[in-house]
């Protein structure tokens, strides 16, 4: 079992910036793929970024050059750094971690981010 827990949300101006933190219980940190995904109300949940175990990253199109996902295996965290925010980028973003080897994912409880015009 993997419990994860986001932190890092909060109300930003726009054109700001914030770091997204996600911690991972358990010792499979480095066998998981993580994901930081965004659910805006009316909107389908969109994939924002990835980080999997082999250390590879991807982006949606629309953030690539202002967000980056990082990953510090020490303690077994995942971050998302968002800069440039724009309005329409509010949202709950919500943490996932794959662990393919058991076909599981887990999510975490998400972090409510609000952009101000």
């Amino acid at each position: 079992q993997v419990q994860l827990v986001e932190s890092g949300g909060g109300l930003v101006q726009a054109g700001g910036s914030l770091r997204l933190s996600c911690a991972a219980s358990g010792s499979i940190f480095s066998f998981l793929t993580m994901g930081w995904y965004r659910h805006a109300p009316g909107k389908q949940r969109e994939l924002v970024a990835v980080h999997t175990s082999g250390g590879s990253t991807n982006y949606a199109d629309s953030v690539k050059g202002r967000f980056t996902i990082s990953r510090d295996y020490a303690k077994n965290t995942v971050y998302l750094q968002m800069n440039s925010l724009k309005p329409e980028e509010a949202a709950v973003y919500c943490c996932s971690a794959g662990w393919s080897a058991r076909g599981r994912v887990y999510w975490g409880q998400g972090t409510q981010v609000i952009v101000s015009s």
